[in-house]
């Protein structure tokens, strides 16, 4: 038997389908660490797990020292440590490296983690990026604004998600998020140029180093607009002809990008951009699984489940590369107006005219609060082997289905 510890905050849906994926792999012992309890985690993740331990803090490295050193009297040594939450890889890499488990390197995690670091690294390889500065003062925030000119981005060092991030679209956009961000010497803030063209992602799986996958999502509009708007219904759609010459540019830009960064064995989620002049540039870089539903998506395009490949890839350092047989798409369901989910309107007029393209949902529900996160109260997940299908299947849907609130 080979024992695996995995750490998440919470044992959320998604959470409790890794630690599932996970646990029923062939001869895995599977240890769970969290700040949960064990009884939050549904029933059919619960059978997974031979033995958990909660913690106050699942960002402690201290902590997670404690929860290995328990769960290793109870279940053996692991000889795998990891966790998918962005914010987790930093203390996981430290206390592997203590513990003495392989995998991704605190160096390495702190390449992907650390944003200024991350766009030094990409400029110094030669990999197209947004200018960018670490800003410590007001001072140090005009003077790159009078360098590069506005819009201009703010955001953590250590952010992910477009969590906390601000666009500046002149002297008194800037002046307004510098009194949400308040960088100082002891909480730096990122400083980007605002990138202008089509957002995308790029999705890579590497072992050894060596990029052996990939898949990639177009974003409609880009995320940070979705953020900046909570009322705007907004899709993700991977397209089928991933492998074509239109992608060449990408592909090897973002090859160069993870070998910058050190990339060895793992998933990697890559925001980039291409210009209104056709050129590409690349955003950040996430070494976990991506969010914005696009895991499903690449199941549902290869007729695979990609949560239980990502887990056999961390565990056992193996894939099989699916093929692609269809183009998939989520469309994201976000109130309109205040209070309440009150209503969800047009749905059977999209049921009468896609209903046949729909995969996967997670309709709205009534009487509950608007969701904070960027993914909106409810999704609705199509695909079909032809991607325009797909795409004007998107644009029905957020232009039909409302959620009303009230």
């Amino acid at each position: 038997m080979t024992t695996v510890f995995f750490a998440a905050p919470v044992l959320s849906e998604s959470a409790s389908r890794m630690v599932e994926a996970v646990g029923s792999l062939p001869g895995v012992r599977l240890g769970v660490i969290s700040q949960d309890a064990l009884e939050h985690a549904p029933a059919w993740a619960r059978t997974r797990i031979a033995a958990h331990w909660r913690v106050r803090d699942v960002l402690d490295p201290e902590q997670l020292l404690w929860a290995a050193a328990g769960l290793t009297e109870r279940l053996g040594a692991p000889t795998r440590l990891f966790g998918a939450y962005e914010q987790l890889q930093v203390p996981l890499a430290e206390t592997r490296a203590r513990l003495g488990i392989e995998g991704m390197s605190v160096e390495v995690t702190h390449n992907f983690r650390d944003k200024a670091r991350m766009k030094q690294l990409l400029r110094d390889a030669g990999v197209p990026c947004a200018r960018h500065r670490l800003l410590s003062s007001e001072a140090d925030a005009l003077a790159f604004a009078e360098e590069v000119g506005y819009p201009l981005v703010l955001k953590p060092v250590a952010g992910a998600g477009a969590v906390a991030t601000y666009r500046a679209d002149d002297a008194r956009g800037l002046a307004e998020a510098l009194v949400s961000v308040q960088p100082g010497p002891a909480h730096p803030v990122l400083a980007e140029e605002f990138m202008i063209g089509d957002e995308h992602s790029l999705e890579t799986v590497s072992i050894d180093g060596r990029p052996v996958w990939h898949s990639l999502t177009h974003y409609y509009p880009n995320p940070l607009e979705v953020v900046r708007n909570p009322w705007i219904q907004w899709c993700v759609l991977l397209p089928r002809e991933v492998d074509e010459v239109h992608y060449d540019d990408i592909r090897s830009i973002g090859a160069r990008a993870l070998t910058a960064l050190g990339m060895t064995t793992g998933l990697t989620h890559m925001e980039w951009f291409r210009r209104k002049d056709g050129s590409v540039a690349v955003s950040e870089v996430a070494a976990r699984p991506p969010g914005a539903q696009i895991t499903t998506l690449m199941s549902r395009s290869t007729d695979t489940d990609f949560v239980q490949s990502w887990a056999r890839l961390m565990v056992t350092g193996e894939f099989d590369p699916p093929a692609r047989q269809y183009a998939a798409g989520v469309a994201f369901l976000r109130g309109q107006g205040r209070g309440r989910i009150r209503a969800i309107h047009g749905l059977d007029a999209v049921r009468s005219a896609i209903g046949g393209l729909v995969v996967d949902a997670k309709l709205p529900t009534l009487g509950a609060e608007p969701a904070e996160s960027y993914e909106g109260d409810g999704w609705i997940l199509v695909r079909h082997p032809q991607t325009i299908v797909v795409a004007n299947a998107l644009r029905r849907l957020i232009s039909t289905v409302r959620v009303e609130l009230g």
